[in-house]
């Protein structure tokens, strides 16, 4: 959410960042509904004072035993007219809000100008690819041909985007997603949460999801929408609240299910687990100090990391461009692993600063000791990692001339000692 006095201090610099974004300016239309307003509210509270000021003029009068007629006409004509201008105020305000609610969060200074992925830029890399001395498949094509990987019958049960795991992959998810688990809390200062998998409309627009995008997410008969990462349910639950500075960062973690449409995926990763309906992640949120967001940036992004490099699996970190970023980001840090079966790295998790835009739709703030105002907090979330993603990356990665596949040593404790699945 944007702070509207902002737009009235600098609309100029609300109208670059759009622009930025590749979206046309919208502060001349804010500022003139901004203005009737205001305009409707001194009107309400003129009204108001006439209206009380004639009432007591009445009471005079009548005590004077003089004629107050006139002033009677008067006071009913303004109550006539006063629920007029206050419902004006209502009625432009929630115009003004639902238009907020829908611009994105402005860009970071240092974000890379672009309209679309191939202008985001390479920071790093980590990890040399490894060679094979054989074709190396894909990861689906491994997990069908080991007999543990069943597409067609996720399909007969639910339709597309599905996958039934089966055996030691089934146990290699779960591995999986208990050893991140435990490297971001238990190293890396998480505190682990486990949420509902169901949230409310409050929620789904605190985080930034509604009002825009409810298309890409599942609605229950009941109202409440199934969660597309646990990003919302753990930043919200600082939702409507004054935190103690000296309690930030908050940081949390969790391993959940989670549920997307894929709205806007036609056509895109059709086969295997890169693009499902139903996933795991491990998801890590931090609410933090507004002078300290950046460096807890950076810290989220090295702890996604780590998880690849106890693997051993390379990758390469890009920070994206302005025309590539979620609608609630202001910097997003992304991490892609290579798949040696597609030849190419892929997405694997996604870091982003969100500032204070979504702490203004919570109504999340702090305040520091002797303070007098709150402010908002910056929040920020990552994965840290995508189960099924990173699965699909030691698949190919670790895959074997005879169809097996080499379980990493970080994981090996967590299955029971398997070291190949075949």
């Amino acid at each position: 959410m944007h702070d509207l006095k902002s737009i009235r201090d600098n609309p100029e610099t609300f109208d670059a960042g759009l622009a930025r974004r590749g979206l046309p300016p919208r502060s001349g239309e804010i500022l003139a509904l901004d203005a009737r307003r205001r305009a409707a509210q001194t009107a309400f509270q003129e009204l108001q004072a006439r209206r009380n000021e004639a009432s007591k003029q009445i009471g005079q009068l009548k005590k004077q035993g003089g004629n107050a007629s006139a002033l009677m006409d008067e006071v009913a004509s303004l109550k006539e007219r006063i629920p007029a201008a206050e419902e004006e105020d209502k009625v432009v305000g929630a115009e003004i809000d639902g238009i907020l609610a829908a611009i994105p969060n402005l860009p970071a200074d240092d974000a890379p100008d672009g309209p679309d992925e191939e202008h985001n830029v390479e920071l790093r890399r980590w990890g040399t690819p490894g060679t094979f001395e054989f074709p190396p498949l894909e990861h689906d094509a491994i997990g069908v041909k080991l007999g543990l990987m069943d597409f067609d019958g996720a399909a007969a049960l639910s339709g597309a985007r599905f996958v039934v795991l089966k055996g030691q992959l089934a146990r290699l998810q779960r591995a999986l997603g208990q050893f991140m688990l435990d490297l971001q809390t238990l190293e890396h200062g998480y505190t682990e949460i486990d949420p509902p998998l169901m949230v409310k409309d409050g929620a789904a627009f605190g985080t930034g999801q509604l009002p825009k995008f409810g298309e890409d997410l599942f609605k229950t008969s009941t109202g409440h929408w199934l969660i597309p990462t646990a990003e919302v349910p753990l930043t919200n639950l600082v939702a409507d609240s004054i935190i103690d500075e000296t309690q930030l960062p908050l940081r949390m973690a969790a391993l959940t299910p989670c549920f997307r449409s894929e709205a806007g995926a036609a056509g895109k990763d059709t086969r295997g687990m890169i693009r499902q309906h139903q996933f795991h992640k491990v998801e890590m949120v931090s609410i933090a100090h507004p002078d300290a967001s950046e460096l807890e940036h950076g810290r989220m992004t090295a702890c996604a990391e780590s998880v690849l490099q106890k693997l051993g699996l390379p990758y390469r970190v890009i920070v994206l461009c302005t025309g590539d970023m979620g609608f609630s980001a202001r910097k997003t840090y992304d991490i892609e692993v290579w798949l040696p079966g597609q030849g190419r790295y892929r997405e694997i998790s996604s870091c982003s600063n969100c500032g204070d835009f979504q702490a203004r739709r919570m109504k999340a703030r702090f305040k520091g000791t002797g303070d007098k105002a709150t402010r908002f907090v910056h929040t920020l979330n990552g994965s840290g990692l995508a189960v099924g993603r990173t699965m699909v990356a030691v698949l190919e990665n670790y895959q074997q001339a005879d169809g097996r596949v080499a379980v990493p040593e970080v994981l090996q404790p967590y299955m029971g000692g398997i070291e190949v699945i075949g």
